[in-house]
């Protein structure tokens, strides 16, 4: 009897692991996405040092991953996702989704931010509406990025708009600057166009 339960242990943890992935997979998917784990890493060990405490004393933040734009009301968790659209659309749910292709906020690059609208009246739920009101964005106006417990501040630059399936355009895209770009379907709640809004770090 003993040596039946020995041979059954082994299946029964390895089933008890695979179901407690699967159950809770949209809430530690991040662990397996190398660019979170290395600027949490990174963070770590900047901490280490007592010059970079010192530093950062001064910026550091117990809020979870977010964005804060003051201007529409808007504070939102930033998720994350696998590739593919069914995991950007079960991510979409919880939050803004940062881009997995983007660079981390913060660091030099495009960090591209998704979210959901929706027309006027739709119900506040699984953050449909998040990205409703983007377009009354305008040049010079400020919001905020919080990731891994530091705060990011963008100044918005422009507005374009793109075609469904465009790309944003390389012109728009960089490696020396730190930029931030929100994107959303437009009209609000309608899949014709994406409207983008382009914005600078400016601490």
């Amino acid at each position: 009897m003993k040596e039946k339960i020995k041979r059954l242990y082994k299946p029964f943890i390895l089933i008890f692991l695979i179901s407690f992935l699967i159950i809770n997979w949209n809430d530690i998917s991040f662990l397996f996405n190398y660019r979170v784990i290395y600027a949490k890493l990174s963070d770590l060990f900047e901490k280490s040092k007592p010059q970079a405490i010192e530093a950062t004393n001064n910026n550091y933040f117990e809020k979870e991953n977010s964005i804060e734009i003051p201007k529409i009301g808007i504070e939102a968790p930033i998720v994350f996702a696998e590739e593919g659209e069914d995991d950007f659309k079960d991510a979409l749910k919880r939050g803004v989704l940062l881009h997995p292709e983007s660079v981390l906020p913060g660091e030099q690059g495009t960090t591209i931010i998704l979210g959901h609208s929706a027309p006027p009246g739709w119900p506040k739920i699984n953050y449909d509406w998040v990205f409703s009101d983007l377009n009354t964005l305008e040049r010079r106006d400020e919001f905020h990025v919080y990731f891994n417990h530091r705060q990011f501040s963008y100044k918005v630059r422009k507005k374009f708009f793109l075609k469904r399936g465009e790309e944003v355009p390389s012109s728009d895209l960089t490696n020396s600057k730190s930029m931030v770009i929100l994107l959303s379907c437009w009209p609000p709640g309608k899949d014709q166009e994406r409207i983008a809004i382009q914005a600078e770090l400016i601490i």
